[in-house]
């Protein structure tokens, strides 16, 4: 089935979608499609064709099974807060925002189970849970805006991931509307549920498998102890090798987070948490458990940091100041707008063992192609986030952008990484997957992305390269360097 490409305001699509939902919850007007035509990443040209604001799964439905009748595809989109492309809208599908669909529906704190609909923010989450001892333990640095359908997309993780896992830990069940227009569920709420693990599947699906409406999460208790330490280095080696230490140890913390000096620069001018400027490099490292346990960690932590060469040891002495550390390291990408408008972010995943042989990669790359990098990243499980920070006015950057990034994916995998660790492969990686995965994989990927959307019109041209597809795929993105992904 070929997709047709527009959608004026006046054509049977539009004027079914509103009758459908209503004339203000669907916009087909350039200034709703240039909106929307992005997320958060660098890449730019999508291309919408009419915009949805379900607010009921009813409705969701009502949208895909329009969508299909006039031979469109159709995108998912929460807050747009992704970094790789993933809800660029390609080929003018049907965009269907599900930030409308923000409540809390139930929470069960015997059970350990909250029911929420997509568009509930991360963070709105944690704070409705707050004096039933309980948490949502994915913590992604923009827990501020980013939704929990967004975070399922994405499998998403955060600083804490290390110790509690990433978004598929947490996910249940899901109601979802498949790409057929057909409403089920996958998953359920008991422990050992049979047959394929459809549920698992469709985490980290960056929303070509179906949208889900209805989601059940497991709740986290929250940890009777919580220690926070922030360790500074004259040394980026000594930082990494105290990461490598502490897990080798038998220690697995809360989060072991890590911060090179430009960013501890912006950071601290930004937030004023007392972070020591002259430092090569910081970790905060958090451990949590019971009292007796997390004193004898500190300890231990304490000491290797002495045996790694480490300046100083703070541990904070309350909450106030524990809030105060971590919030220099969540607010570290606003801060970096104190040295360029614009940055670039990228998401790989290394070996813990070849941390520093690849910032040192990482450090000589940005030279050459004379950009300024930032880091900041999840060093306890290896998840980079190198910053290339930049002024998109200035004539041929993204260009060495783009080429400096695509340098550091590959020098990750060469490394023995992985191509993302929580921001998916959206279009910013597509052209990179045959660096992880062999053509089999691919087509096994494909095979089961089949199952779920046989024409491919959940967010097509996204994750699998067309290559490796069950079919053509249309509207695949210009790369702003030139290159098609």
């Amino acid at each position: 089935m070929r997709w047709s490409r527009r959608a004026t305001p006046g054509e049977p699509l539009v004027d079914q979608l509103k009758a459908a939902l209503a004339d203000d919850r669907v916009q087909a007007g350039e200034g709703a499609k240039q909106l929307f035509s992005r997320d958060a990443s660098v890449i730019v040209g999508g291309r919408v064709g009419v915009v949805c604001f379900p607010e009921t799964t009813a409705e969701v439905q009502a949208c895909v099974c329009a969508a299909r009748r006039h031979g469109r595809a159709f995108v998912a989109r929460g807050a747009g807060t992704g970094l790789a492309g993933g809800a660029v809208p390609c080929d003018d599908p049907v965009v269907i925002v599900t930030t409308r669909m923000n409540r809390i529906l139930e929470v069960d704190v015997d059970a350990r189970v909250a029911w929420v609909e997509p568009g509930v923010v991360n963070l709105d989450l944690t704070r409705h849970l707050a004096g039933t001892g309980l948490h949502f333990a994915p913590d992604p640095s923009s827990q501020q805006s980013c939704t929990i359908g967004g975070n399922i997309a994405n499998n998403s993780g955060g600083p804490h991931c290390l110790a509690y896992g990433v978004t598929t830990e947490h996910v249940l069940a899901l109601e979802v509307v498949l790409p057929s227009g057909e409403v089920t569920v996958l998953g359920g709420l008991e422990p050992d549920a049979v047959g394929y693990d459809l549920r698992g599947a469709f985490v980290g699906g960056e929303g070509t498998l179906g949208i889900a409406t209805r989601i059940a999460l497991r709740l986290t208790d929250n940890p009777p102890a919580i220690r926070t330490m922030l360790v500074d280095f004259a040394e980026v080696a000594d930082a990494g090798a105290l990461v490598s230490a502490i897990i080798g140890a038998g220690i697995v913390p809360a989060a072991i987070e890590m911060m090179d000096r430009r960013c501890i620069e912006a950071v601290e001018a930004y937030v004023h948490a007392g972070y020591p400027t002259d430092a090569a490099a910081v970790l905060i490292v958090e451990l949590d458990g019971l009292p007796g346990g997390v004193a004898h960690e500190t300890a231990i932590v304490e000491e290797l940091a002495a045996e790694n060469n480490a300046r100083t040891v703070r541990v904070a002495q309350d909450d106030a100041e524990r809030t105060l550390i971590w919030k220099g390291r969540k607010t570290a990408f606003g801060a970096i707008a104190r040295i360029k408008p614009n940055y670039y972010l990228h998401d790989t995943v290394i070996p813990r063992t070849k941390l520093v042989e690849v910032l040192e990669s990482v450090y000589e790359i940005v030279d050459r192609y004379d950009l300024i990098v930032v880091n900041v990243f999840h060093a306890g499980d290896g998840n980079l986030h190198p910053l290339l920070v930049f002024d998109q006015r200035e004539p041929g950057v993204l260009e060495r952008v783009h080429r400096a990034g695509a340098e550091i994916v590959e020098t990750s995998m060469a490394a023995g990484g992985a191509l993302s660790g929580e921001h998916g492969i959206g279009l910013e990686k597509l052209k990179f997957m045959h660096l992880m995965f062999s053509p089999d994989d691919l087509d096994a990927q494909a095979r089961l992305r089949a199952v779920f959307d046989p024409e491919l019109v959940a967010n097509p041209a996204k994750v699998l390269p067309s290559g490796a597809s069950c079919g053509d795929i249309q509207g695949l993105a210009k790369m702003p360097d030139g290159a098609w992904v």
